[in-house]
């Protein structure tokens, strides 16, 4: 099996009105999507933010989680969150997976906007079975990945949908979906 990586990008993301930002980290983003990663086997979570302060932040929570009072209060969440890892930037997410695999990660964007070209859950799910190069599922926060992003990757997810119009889902409920519909017992 292909290792599956996953990135929690908040920064190139749009906002709502279509400008290009940097959003904030949540606390509930970071525990969610850890405990999704670890439920479904993912090898690494990375949260990406260019902001020293968040990555502070980010820092301070898992500090709590791994040597402070969550660690003996819940070692669940203590297991979950030693899958996360802080990033600057998408670059350096791509860097220090080749430099533990000896392989650059091949890049699977994330959208709920749909598009000709993305590429079904069964097929690429089909994919992650065979060994191969580590791929690395990027999430953006925020409305979305900018579309100069997910044009420069080689993968790009069908987004998410139900039965009606709506869709802007959470980042950490996609992300479970997502996880699910790749790596879910069927």
């Amino acid at each position: 099996m292909a290792d599956l990586n996953v990135a929690l990008l908040h920064y190139p993301v749009y906002d709502k009105n279509g400008a290009v930002v940097t959003t904030s980290v949540t606390n509930i983003d970071v525990h969610d999507i850890a405990r999704s990663c670890t439920t479904y086997g993912v090898k690494s979570f990375y949260v990406v933010t260019p902001v020293d302060a968040l990555r502070g932040l980010v820092r301070k929570i898992l500090r709590h989680w791994d040597e402070g009072y969550g660690a003996e209060y819940n070692e669940n969440r203590k297991e979950a969150l030693s899958l996360v890892r802080l990033e600057r930037s998408l670059e350096g997410v791509e860097i220090d997976i080749e430099n533990e695999t000896g392989k650059t990660p091949i890049l699977v964007a994330t959208s709920a906007r749909s598009a000709p070209d993305s590429v079904g859950y069964e097929d690429f799910a089909s994919r992650l079975k065979e060994p191969g190069d580590p791929h690395l599922l990027v999430l953006g926060t925020g409305w979305g990945l900018t579309d100069e992003l997910i044009a420069s990757m080689p993968i790009r997810l069908a987004p998410i949908n139900g039965p009606g119009p709506y869709n802007h889902l959470s980042v950490r409920a996609a992300a479970a979906i997502i996880l699910d519909r790749l790596l879910g017992n069927r």
